[in-house]
This record gives C-alpha cells, structure tokens and sequence, in this order.
C-alpha cells in the first residue's frame, strides 16, 4: 500500500502565505508517514472574477522559479513525493497555464502537467486568463502505483481519464477547485465516481474549500465506494491506496479488455 495524504485549504491571494502553509503541510504528511502529498488546485492563490488577466500573469511563475523551488526543496527534507499545483508564466500574453507538477522525493521535478480542458462553461471562461495544454503526461510510478494526472474540469471528459488509464495509470489524480452551484456537488461526486468505475482505478481529487469553491475532497475506489469525502472545511487526511484491490478489480471486471477499439476507430476521426 502507498499512504497518501490529501489536503483540502482555502487558498488566500498572497501567494507567500499559501506557500508557507502548504511547506508546513508537507512536513506534517511526512511526520505521519506519506508516501505522497497532494494539493488542490490553485494552490498558488485565488484568482478573483475581478482579478485581471494581467495580474494574475504577473503572479505566475516558470517552473525554476521560487514558489517551485521551495517545494522542491521540502520534498527533499522530508524525503516525501509533492504534486502541487502552480500559474505557469507562458509565452502567450497575460495567460499563464494551470500547471500540476510532481516533485519526487529527492526534490526533482518529475512531470508536469497543463491543464489541457479550460473551464468554459456555467458562465465562467477560464481561456480569458489561462492558456491550454497540448498534450496528456504518461503516468508518474511510486511503489506499486501508476499515477495519472488530470485537472478539475477535465473530469468531465472521459476520453482522458481512459487515455491516462491504456497508458498504464492504476490511480487517477484529478487536483480541483471545483465551483459551487446548483447540483455542482452531484456532478462532482458522480464524475469521480464514474472515472474510478470505468477504469478500474481510484480516483483521489483533493478540492479547494471556501472562497467559490465546494470542498469535499474525495477518493473513490476501483469498485466505486467512498473511501474519503472531507465535507467544507480545510484539513489532511491520510488514507492508504489498496494495489491488490485495483488487481483484483480488474480481473473481475475487465473493462479494459472487452472494449471494442475495433469498432471506435471507426468514429474516432468524428470525436
């Protein structure tokens, strides 16, 4: 079993101070024996609707720069493994990207992730500050895991969580802040559920809480079943991923393998 510790804040707008909880954070998951931490979305800072695309681009950092680094170097202290979520500065003007990076437990930087689905819907335009990814990142390995990285919204496109899964990946890690709204909690809580199903995988979705945003961080198993929900309030949690469930899973129920790839590509060309 990996231990995971999951963590559920309030990110403010001062980037300094959400760095220094989240250090603080990563060395109380590494006091209580995590293998990995991970954060929500936004981790960085809350971006406000009156916030300008030029600010927040003035915020947003490269990869080497200071808010990473320090991470970097926690990750190394404690010996313990980070994905954390930052505004990448980017070469298009006033957009940055939504950026989730894994930091290894020696401090080095072993993927990164940019938000490939932007938030466009219910009112929000997430293009208008934030620039797209091109591309998904194969699975990150630690243990007996194969660590899969989505975004938020991204769960609602199942075609990646299916891409991330025929790449190998056993536990899909969705860091969000998902927006508060009618029926926003069910949507949120069946798409978890339905990614972790089709998939055979768990799914672990650590959740902004106040601010906009609904909380309830949650981990679902490759049968389905709530193995964490923190309802809204900040906090950590430490909860152990089960490999011999995802095996067992599997071979009950084969999804991966009765699928008729044979019949899709004949529509994939109209996706």
């Amino acid at each position: 079993m990996n231990r995971v510790a999951i963590v559920q804040i309030t990110s403010s707008t001062d980037k300094i101070e959400n760095l220094s909880r989240a250090v603080e954070l990563v060395r109380e998951a590494g006091s209580r024996k995590a293998g990995l931490v991970l954060f929500p979305e936004f981790l960085m800072a809350f971006s406000p609707a009156d916030q300008s695309a030029e600010e927040l681009a003035q915020i947003a950092e490269p990869l080497d720069g200071p808010f990473t680094v320090s991470l970097q170097e926690t990750a190394k202290a404690t010996q313990i493994a980070i994905l954390a979520t930052l505004y990448e500065s980017s070469s298009v003007p006033n957009r940055v990207y939504d950026t989730a990076l894994w930091i290894d437990a020696t401090g080095t930087i072993a993927a990164v992730y940019r938000k490939l689905h932007l938030y466009d819907a219910f009112g929000f335009r997430e293009s208008d500050k934030f620039a797209a990814g091109s591309d998904v990142t194969p699975p990150l390995t630690l243990e007996d895991g194969r660590f899969g990285m989505m975004i938020c919204y991204d769960l609602r496109f199942p075609e990646m969580a299916r891409i991330l899964t025929l790449l190998g990946a056993n536990v899909l890690l969705a860091p969000s802040g998902w927006v508060q709204g009618d029926l926003k909690v069910e949507h949120w809580q069946t798409m978890i559920r339905a990614r972790a199903l089709e998939n055979g995988c768990y799914v672990v979705a650590p959740d902004q809480v106040g601010n906009i945003y609904i909380g309830h961080s949650t981990i679902i198993d490759p049968l389905g079943r709530t193995v964490l929900d923190i309802p809204d309030r900040e906090g950590m949690e430490i909860v152990d991923i089960d490999y011999g469930l995802i095996r067992e899973t599997r071979a009950r129920l084969p999804l991966i393998q009765n699928r008729r790839s044979d019949v899709y590509r004949k529509y994939i060309p109209s996706m």
